[in-house]
C-alpha cells in the first residue's frame, strides 16, 4: 500500500459499529466498479489464499451478490449481501451475512448492515465502509473471526488491482 494513501481502522462498541476509511489512487467511477462488478470483485475480495468466487451478481436494488470465499483446499464459506440501496458512484447499503449455496441465512452468525461511501479527492477515491451491527456480540464475533485482518488484506490487493486496471486503461 501506498503509504500517503489513508487507511482508518475504528472499532465502536457503543454504536456496534466498524469504520473503515480506505484511500485509493484512482478516479471513483474504476473504485466503484472494483466494488459493483463480479469480475472485479472476484479478484480481490478473498484474502489469499483464500479468493471469492461468484454465484450470483445482481446489483441492483432489491438484488444480491451470492458468492463463496474457496479456501486453500478447496472449502466454501457461502456468504450473500443483498443490496437495499444505491447511488451510482456515490454509496450503496446491504445487509450482509452467511447463508448456504442457495443464499438461505445462517442467522448462528453475525449480520450486518453495510453502508459503502465513495467520495472524490482529486485524483483519488475515498472509501469509507461502515458496518452495523444488531448486537455487540455480533461485533465481537466478527473482530474474532479475522474481519480486520482480512478486509485488511482485501484492500491491498484492490489496491493492487486498480494500478493493474489503471495501466490497462492509459
Amino acid at each position: 500500500m501506498n503509504s500517503n494513501l489513508l487507511f482508518d481502522f475504528t472499532t465502536d462498541k457503543e454504536n456496534k459499529t466498524i469504520q473503515v476509511k480506505r484511500e485509493f489512487d484512482a478516479h471513483p467511477e474504476l473504485v466503484w466498479q472494483a466494488w459493483t462488478t463480479a469480475e472485479l470483485l472476484d479478484q480481490w475480495w478473498g484474502p489469499q489464499p483464500w479468493r471469492a468466487e461468484t454465484k450470483t451478481m445482481d446489483f441492483r436494488e432489491g438484488g444480491y451478490w451470492l458468492y463463496a470465499m474457496v479456501g486453500p483446499e478447496g472449502e466454501k464459506h457461502w456468504a450473500k449481501a443483498s443490496y437495499i440501496s444505491i447511488v451510482k458512484e456515490k454509496s450503496f447499503t446491504a445487509k450482509d451475512g452467511f447463508c448456504d449455496e442457495n443464499g438461505t441465512i445462517n442467522t448462528s452468525f453475525p449480520q450486518n448492515f453495510w453502508e459503502n461511501q465513495f467520495s472524490a479527492k482529486e485524483e483519488r477515491t475515498l472509501v469509507t465502509v461502515t458496518l452495523t451491527f444488531d448486537h455487540l456480540k455480533d461485533l465481537e464475533q466478527t473482530i474474532a473471526m479475522g474481519f480486520k485482518e482480512g478486509f485488511t488484506i482485501g484492500l491491498n490487493q484492490l489496491d493492487e488491482l486498480l494500478k493493474k486496471l489503471k495501466s490497462k486503461n492509459q
